[in-house]
């Protein structure tokens, strides 16, 4: 059973957060939605916890470092580092489009080269993460409304936003995580709503 720590994590997301980017839908429906197939895939408390506040130094910065670790433990601060690709004040210090772009392209292949090796219980986190990241962007583009218009949303663009979820995929499947083939389907056909039906391999 869940305990009064995982609501004081729910609590510490909400007011951490605000909404989720180009969207009106307030932040902690997806850190809910993480924490959920955490515990769908596997999850114990801790990793739930994690789910929660995954991207809280990404976001709102490396203050929470030392706050994330004294109230919930060495443990869930350590899944929460081990699913930081950059944090808030080093993406705050890019301030031109060229410059974005090569730091996003630099903290996409570092990630991808860290979770190769990251533990069972980063994985898993960081893997419920991607799971409702990509179904978010197929749910957008079957919205006529957005459609293709969901990549402007994102440095990499549509392009490097395929690729990296096509390097994802591949990685989490390799690594035998237990979404894996959950997060397939999703970028399968998230190539086919964004034109390009055969993933590249």
């Amino acid at each position: 059973m869940l305990s009064e720590r995982f609501t004081a994590a729910v609590d510490y997301a909400r007011i951490a957060h605000s909404r989720r980017k180009g969207t009106a839908i307030p932040y902690i429906q997806h850190l809910l939605g993480v924490a959920s197939l955490v515990l769908e895939h596997g999850g114990d408390e801790d990793q739930a916890i994690a789910g929660l506040l995954h991207d809280v130094v990404e976001d709102c910065g490396e203050g929470h470092v030392a706050t994330v670790g004294e109230r919930f433990g060495e443990r869930v601060q350590a899944m929460v580092l081990g699913c930081t690709d950059g944090t808030a004040e080093a993406k705050a210090g890019v301030d031109d489009e060229g410059a974005r772009r090569r730091d996003w392209l630099r903290r996409k292949q570092a990630y991808l080269n860290h979770l190769a090796h990251a533990s069972d219980d980063t994985l898993l986190v960081s893997g419920c993460d991607k799971l409702h990241n990509a179904r978010a962007i197929v749910g957008d583009l079957e919205r006529p409304e957005v459609g293709q218009g969901v990549f402007a949303r994102f440095t990499g663009g549509r392009d490097g936003t395929l690729t990296y979820y096509r390097l994802l995929a591949d990685l989490f499947t390799e690594r035998a995580a237990s979404m894996a083939s959950a997060l397939e389907r999703e970028v399968e056909r998230m190539y086919a709503l964004a034109g390009e039906p055969h993933r590249a391999a």
